[in-house]
């Protein structure tokens, strides 16, 4: 019997790249790993198996997400399990290496294995001496290790180090052990792009680059030579974890604004977020609006490029959720939200209020105009339209005037573009295009080679 097929629940955020666990205890309990201050889809999982959560695990202070457990703890009764080197100031079972916590019939042995943060624990779940699988958190993942550069660059070798040696610890479980990450594809918190979620000591044995390094020291070089860049909202929510994140009495919610209403906030400091579709803010938006689409990554862009305490209003197209806005800003700690423009765009423009247009361009048209690549550096190594100027989306606040003036800016698809051109028009750019495209749309429209490396 597999425990995993038939009674683990992965719960995948895909726009920060993580997973969560809901694991069927029997008689009606369920833990929960790592879960999400959005506990939407963790409840309702749960309910399709009429199941309480009955403890709540987070295996390390999380920099990407506010932790669920203070909420599952007071709305279910959840015992909080977490390392006692964390410090946590609210309730909670403190643990350390070798700690174990009888679940009612499974055992949870808590494995310290920091790196990826100080006092981060691996939780091996048991069935008596059996090895049912082991959530592994930011530690070992599919195909690599997590990040360790979240507390400074100044201590990423250091926990790189600690990281090596975790690793090995995890890789001495009999092979069959699956591993269940909380980091994956797609989080700013690992490197390696694929599919899969989860993976087994075995496979990782064999098929992970740095288990095969051959000793700490290439490990670590090769584990911090491939960190990328992350969202600086990282440095704040480590410590909000910390204090636990205040209780929410119900779904948050958008309120209606006026026209009259978003201009008073305009003018005490406060900003439009357009989660339109490009098309939709190209074609009008409010002067200073920073386009951020809705879509899975909403979260990581709001927290990357806006504060957290400046009084947010949001313009929506008809047929977008609201409640999903306001989820993907609670869980990453935007309280700040003062509503959304009601009747959108239409009732601004009826009410007078200016707009400005921004140029959407196919890839055929860009030849003659200065390009602005937003990428990621490792996206724009691997190939870029030649002679393209290269600053990175969360570099841009505070680099606008570095920008080209009367740029095409590109991404891959187009929304981090739109993101950079507004925020590049709220800096006083003018004559900016967005590629509607990347940069293979480039190649195939020109017949032209990207360029590869710097």
């Amino acid at each position: 019997m597999s425990y995993a097929r038939d009674h683990l629940i992965p719960l995948v955020d895909e726009g920060l790249g993580n997973s969560a666990y809901l694991a069927d205890l029997g008689g009606g309990r369920a833990l929960a790993v790592d879960a999400c201050r959005d506990l939407r889809a963790l409840r309702e999982a749960a309910s399709r198996r009429g199941l309480r959560v009955a403890f709540a695990a987070d295996t390390h202070l999380h920099a990407d997400f506010l932790t669920g457990a203070v909420q599952l703890a007071a709305d279910e009764g959840a015992t909080v399990l977490a390392a006692a080197a964390g410090h946590r100031r609210f309730a909670h079972t403190p643990l350390a290496d070798g700690d174990e916590v009888d679940l009612g019939g499974l055992t949870l042995r808590a494995l310290a294995t920091p790196g990826h943060t100080t006092e981060h624990l691996s939780y091996l779940l048991l069935d008596g001496a059996r090895e049912l699988g082991v959530f592994t958190g930011g530690s070992l993942i599919v195909g690599s290790a997590a990040r360790t550069d979240l507390l400074g660059a100044d201590r990423a070798a250091e926990l790189a180090r600690a990281q090596y040696r975790s690793l090995r610890q995890l890789a001495a479980l009999p092979d069959p052990t699956p591993v269940w990450p909380t980091h994956g594809a797609g989080s700013f918190c690992s490197a390696p792009p694929g599919a899969a979620r989860v993976t087994t000591i075995g496979a990782e044995r064999t098929g992970n680059a740095l288990l095969a390094a051959p000793d700490e020291d290439a490990f670590a070089r090769q584990l911090l030579a491939s960190l990328g860049s992350y969202p600086t909202y990282f440095g704040r929510l480590a410590e909000v974890n910390r204090d636990g994140p205040a209780l929410m009495t119900g779904s948050p919610r958008l309120a209606l604004l006026t026209p009259a209403a978003l201009d008073a906030l305009l003018a005490d400091g406060g900003q439009v977020v357009d989660v339109r579709p490009v098309a939709d803010f190209a074609a009008g938006h409010i002067p200073g609006a920073v386009s951020i689409p809705l879509r899975d990554q909403l979260a990581t862009w709001l927290g990357w490029l806006l504060p957290a305490t400046t009084p947010l209003a949001f313009m929506l197209a008809a047929g977008q959720d609201p409640a999903e806005v306001a989820w993907q800003a609670a869980k990453i700690g935007y309280e700040h939200l003062a509503g959304q423009l009601a009747g959108g765009m239409a009732a601004w423009q009826a009410g007078g209020g200016p707009a400005e247009t921004t140029e959407l361009v196919s890839a055929d048209r860009i030849d003659r105009r200065p390009v602005l690549d937003v990428r990621q550096d490792a996206e724009f190594l691997a190939g870029h339209v030649p002679g393209a100027a290269h600053i990175e989306l969360g570099d841009l606040p505070g680099r606008e005037q570095a920008a080209p003036a009367g740029a095409v800016v590109m991404c891959g698809h187009g929304e981090r573009a739109m993101t950079a051109a507004s925020l590049l028009q709220r800096a006083g750019h003018h004559g900016l295009a967005v590629l509607a495209g990347g940069a293979q749309d480039w190649a195939a429209a020109t017949g032209r080679p990207l360029q590869e490396g710097t």
